[in-house]
């Protein structure tokens, strides 16, 4: 086997989570070169891993891209998006492949008519199922996310506040159902009572600027010791995830820089609204606490997410119980 491609176009937690597969194709089967295709928007969570030889960038034109890939005269395709297009890319490319099971059938079952027949195995072994054929196997290890030198962020360039150790709480995620309401989080972070980072994206910027004011406005205390850095918005991918690298531990909706803290063995703190971890994908190989609220008739309502809550009490984030024990 002289040269394997392993697809994943997207997004942040589901191409992190393929890790293991690269890792070990790579060392169980060192002599062959290891292809990784993805979208160029997603490039920042590939371009270091040491264990792939060539990643190859989707932008717009599919036909383009395949033509790019047809050239390399692959041996082999671990598919591990399996959708309509890398069912075309598997045609036009015409070589042994093999994809892992999505199980959406028991999803839907699950979803719709709350009946678990889900088996208790994590995306990561399906998704080295489908290289097992290959004689790779789980190597145990875990997740892999390489940050560059560039990108690493020094200690002494945060707030005095949070130089000496800090909590990360990522309070993003794709969907409104996947998030924690803002009066909740603020809830949390007050449980917490230490140095916070709140780590996302421009677009939650409004909900970490309403949280750090209402610290703000709070006076710091014996009682009362939590002060909020917003970093959303401030920082790349790599960089959020430098500072996920150096945190205490991680508090974190089901979401990519969830799978990132796994990564670095963080202790997170799971929390999961309207998606439920039976559909696989908890936390990897690391210590952690699932947060949610169990027994809940209406849950799971999807296995992605919604704008609202499809009953309109939102229950399931309103009514976790956090109970917290930090290390």
């Amino acid at each position: 086997m002289k040269k394997i491609l392993v697809l994943r176009f997207s997004s942040i937690g589901d191409i992190v989570l393929t890790t293991p597969v690269v890792r070990a194709l790579k060392q169980q089967l060192p002599a062959a070169q290891i292809h990784y295709a993805t979208k160029y928007n997603f490039r920042s969570i590939v371009e270091s891993n040491p264990y792939i030889d060539r990643v190859h960038y989707l932008r717009d034109n599919l036909n383009d891209f395949i033509k790019e890939l047809q050239a390399e005269q692959f041996d082999y395709i671990v598919d591990l998006h399996r959708n309509l297009r890398t069912s075309v890319i598997k045609f036009k490319l015409g070589v042994p492949n093999k994809s892992f099971h999505k199980l959406n059938l028991k999803k839907w079952l699950l979803v719709r008519f709350k009946v678990n027949k889900l088996p208790d195995v994590h995306i990561v072994d399906r998704y080295l199922a489908a290289a097992a054929d290959l004689g790779v196997v789980n190597d145990g290890q875990g997740l892999d996310y390489f940050i560059p030198v560039q990108d690493e962020v020094a200690l002494s360039s945060l707030p005095a506040t949070h130089q000496n150790g800090y909590y990360a709480f990522a309070i993003g995620a794709q969907h409104y159902t996947k998030r924690l309401p803002t009066e909740r989080i603020i809830e949390l972070c007050a449980k917490i009572n230490a140095p916070i980072i709140l780590l996302g994206g421009k677009e939650d910027q409004p909900v970490a600027a309403e949280i750090t004011n209402y610290f703000q406005n709070q006076p710091i205390s014996n009682e009362q010791q939590t002060t909020i850095y917003n970093a959303c918005g401030q920082y790349n991918l790599n960089q959020s995830a430098s500072l996920v690298k150096q945190a205490i531990a991680v508090f974190s909706h089901d979401t990519g820089l969830m799978h990132i803290a796994a990564a670095f063995k963080k202790k997170i703190y799971s929390i999961w609204g309207n998606t439920v971890p039976e559909f696989g994908m908890y936390p990897y190989k690391t210590e952690f606490e699932v947060w949610e609220r169990p027994n809940l008739y209406c849950r799971p309502c999807s296995k992605i997410g919604y704008r609202k809550c499809p009953q309109g009490h939102f229950k399931c984030m309103r009514e976790i119980n956090f109970d917290l024990q930090l290390p």
